[in-house]
């Protein structure tokens, strides 16, 4: 018997219980059911264009940029402004979400590529699951459509999000996630993104793109 289950014997041993009991066992099963909520700040209980405010606000805060479009096709041309207006080159490496994958980019010199980055791609573009508007964090899921390679190795790092996608508080995400996938289908993986890269490691001077991307770029596809 480890230790771990030396004390936890112990424990039930004193309680006069063995962890099996009916009881027991549905009241944590109900405490897991109802996901009850803890204190939330107020600032995040907003809707509709104060709850897009509030999150460009806190993404620029912390040194993205954000832009807002009203189609879907206007995606393709705020990224061609993007790295047009930085001098970056017109190159973007995405995955295989049906979203970005539906737009047309044959009316600009962008060349576009598809799959996982392997570390040599200079800008890619994601689509966000959602968003978080009290920390301007936007929360990225992996697998095929969204590589999370695509998170952390290009330089640039543009990211769609819908606006229907933007939530005020982060208990308000994951209930969108559990919403999404259930409990047998969860992502492997969840980023929580907040701006670009950063690290105040060395004599606390803030770097831009130490373990990921040094500028991000976000748009906003308004309802």
């Amino acid at each position: 018997m480890s230790a771990r289950e030396d004390i936890l014997s112990n424990i039930r041993r004193s309680l006069g219980v063995n962890g099996r009991e009916a009881p027991r066992v549905s009241a944590v099963q109900e405490r897991l059911r109802s996901a009850p909520r803890g204190v939330m700040p107020a600032r995040g209980q907003v809707s509709g264009a104060e709850r897009v405010a509030l999150f460009r606000a806190e993404a620029e805060r912390v040194a993205a940029s954000v832009a807002e479009v009203a189609q879907p096709q206007d995606i393709v041309s705020e990224a061609a402004r993007y790295l047009r207006e930085h001098n970056l080159p017109a190159t973007l490496r995405m995955g295989a979400d049906a979203r970005l994958a539906e737009l047309d980019w044959s009316d600009t010199a962008i060349e576009v590529t598809h799959g996982p980055s392997a570390g040599d791609d200079l800008n890619g573009l994601s689509h966000a699951f959602g968003a978080i508007a009290e920390t301007g964090t936007l929360a990225m899921t992996s697998g095929p459509g969204n590589p999370t390679t695509l998170n952390f190795l290009p330089d640039n790092h543009i990211v769609v999000l819908r606006e229907a996608d933007l939530v005020g508080d982060a208990e308000s995400l994951w209930d969108r996630l559990r919403a999404a996938y259930g409990k047998a289908a969860a992502p492997r993986t969840v980023n929580l993104i907040t701006g670009p890269s950063r690290s105040g490691d060395i004599e606390q001077q803030i770097v831009l793109g130490a373990h990921g991307p040094r500028r991000l770029h976000i748009i906003i596809l308004r309802d």
